[in-house]
């Protein structure tokens, strides 16, 4: 318990839609949660990047995540992620190049591969399906420079965005991103509501090929889990039956 009582408490929001409500509801939720959440001293409050799902109202993930720190004052605001094969990285650059200069030292830029949604959804965007698989490094690289300091042979520059230093997470639920997180020397954040059974492996992998950077000294790792909270044990079941009804909606391909 003394462990838990050290360990830094942070909130993944994914904007849910709850039945018979309206987005509009659902950004005052986030709202008023970001809020609780820092009353408590929670680290950060993030949110998640989803595509044509009915039930969750964090799509245009930067704006909202603006919405949010506007209406707090300490907690970070952040994703979790950006999905970046979905976007060119300058444009991400620029969008949280522009949150952090408004909200200087509290914004967070998590990243992930995965779409975020179904195929359709995937050429509606204009992501290739193969987009993420061998270019990541790449669009992670395009970003940082986009975020670091000027060079002097720089044609293209993230206005503003460029100097700004958005701290950089990457985000996962294999090996892929952990060795990658390691092998840059950024701090790694594992969903293990998506994977549990990897959790270990995953932490292992990021902590052993650890390569010191200017970001980092030493490993940093954060672990996503999914949490009930109610009044009573019966009523923590019932409010965790929404969550299970949405992937098995998924699992059947039922909008959710």
């Amino acid at each position: 318990m003394s462990q838990l009582a050290d360990t830094a408490l942070s909130v993944l929001d994914l904007a849910p839609i709850r039945e018979g409500g309206s987005a509009g509801e659902t950004f005052d939720n986030c709202v008023t949660l970001a809020r609780h959440a820092e009353r408590l001293g929670y680290t950060r409050y993030w949110l998640a990047e989803h595509h044509n799902i009915a039930g969750i109202a964090s799509a245009a993930t930067s704006v909202l995540i603006g919405h949010v720190a506007g209406h707090t004052s300490t907690i970070r605001v952040g994703s979790g992620g950006i999905m970046l094969p979905n976007h060119p990285p300058l444009v991400i650059a620029e969008q949280f190049g522009t949150l952090e200069t408004l909200y200087p030292g509290r914004i967070d830029l998590g990243l992930g591969r995965a779409p975020g949604s179904d195929g359709a959804t995937m050429r509606a965007m204009r992501r290739s399906a193969h987009a993420g698989v061998d270019d990541f490094p790449a669009q992670l690289e395009e970003l940082t420079r986009y975020l670091g300091d000027e060079t002097p042979d720089q044609q293209v520059k993230a206005v503003p965005g460029q100097g700004t230093k958005v701290p950089l997470w990457l985000l996962g639920s294999s090996g892929y991103s952990a060795q990658l997180a390691a092998r840059l020397g950024l701090p790694f954040a594992f969903a293990a509501q998506f994977a549990p059974g990897y959790l270990y492996e995953a932490l292992r992998l990021y902590r052993d090929n650890f390569r010191p950077s200017s970001v980092l000294s030493k490993p940093y790792a954060m672990v996503g889990l999914p949490v009930i909270a109610a009044e009573s044990d019966a009523m923590a079941r019932y409010l965790a039956t929404t969550a299970q009804q949405k992937f098995l909606n998924l699992i059947r391909g039922r909008p959710t």
